[in-house]
């Protein structure tokens, strides 16, 4: 679990900064570049599409975990509108929260206790 941790650190920092980085210099017009490349129909489009498709998945996951509570559809929201940024911070805590429990942090503390 410890280096799964580490690995949220590394997660969580290296999208911080490098976004810091892209907003500096491009701003914050994510999403007219998103979508534009998606109608495009070209390869950054694809992996835009992919992407989503996986942000919306685990904004489920989260809200699924939660039992679909309002804390978790709220949480789920944020999955998926702040995705890697949101996950890894989300599963450092909730790693902390859950011991060593795997199965607890997957499915969640009622489920995997």
């Amino acid at each position: 679990m410890a280096l799964f941790r580490l690995f949220l650190m590394f997660v969580f920092s290296v999208v911080t900064l490098y976004t810091g980085v892209v907003i500096m210099h491009h701003g914050m017009n994510l999403l007219p570049v998103f979508f534009g490349d998606m109608a495009a129909l070209a390869w950054s489009g694809q992996f835009n599409l992919d992407f989503l498709c996986m942000l919306m998945l685990t904004s489920l996951w989260v809200a699924w975990r939660h039992r679909f509570t309002p804390v978790g559809c709220v949480l789920g929201l944020l999955a998926l509108f702040l995705g890697s940024f949101f996950l890894s911070l989300y599963l450092l805590v909730e790693s902390y929260r859950c011991g060593n429990n795997v199965m607890a942090l997957l499915t969640g503390q009622r489920r995997g206790a």
